[in-house]
């Protein structure tokens, strides 16, 4: 069998296994690409109290300021996730194992937004453990290497017709 063919198999049969997952991970992708820009998606960082560097208030009275908000689902440490602290802009960012974030001024420990958070989710959808770490190491792990076996062949099959163009017309 001439390679060409051979490739151009390849890459017609691999088209078939990645269909669904590559649909998934280019979706999911085009998605956290827009996270910064769309705030339905990641809300927006406010800005709170920069005077002082160094946080005013201490993390209780950060927690103890978000438990204000029932949306967030935050009653003590446990229901935190993390804590983005971002000193520049003088707020820390309390993520909610429920998936929304409260934002809190670091000097006064006033709330300054509360919003739920989407991005993580589109992250877990966009590498597949959220469906399941199986899914994720057995169907879109694979399809990211097939896709690069697919991208290696369509480059192959692109670059040979102009070569031998380019041969033909030397002769």
């Amino acid at each position: 069998m001439n390679p060409r063919k051979f490739f151009r198999q390849v890459h017609y049969w691999l088209s078939l296994a990645v269909f669904v997952p590559a649909g998934i991970i280019i979706a999911a992708g085009l998605f956290l690409m827009l996270k910064k820009e769309v705030d339905w998606i990641q809300p927006p960082t406010a800005r709170g109290s920069v005077e002082a560097q160094i946080p005013g208030a201490s993390f209780d009275e950060m927690v103890e300021a978000a438990r204000a908000h029932p949306e967030a689902g935050i009653e003590d440490w446990s229901d935190i996730d993390r804590i983005d602290l971002r000193v520049d802009r003088g707020i820390a960012k309390l993520r909610a194992k429920s998936g929304w974030e409260v934002q809190v001024d670091t000097a006064t420990a006033e709330v300054l937004q509360v919003a739920y958070r989407r991005s993580d989710l589109i992250e877990t959808i966009h590498d597949g453990s959220f469906f399941s770490d199986g899914m994720k190491y057995w169907i879109f792990l694979p399809t990211g290497v097939l896709l690069l076996v697919m991208w290696g062949t369509g480059i192959y099959l692109f670059l040979i017709p102009r070569m031998a163009k380019r041969r033909k017309a030397k002769r």
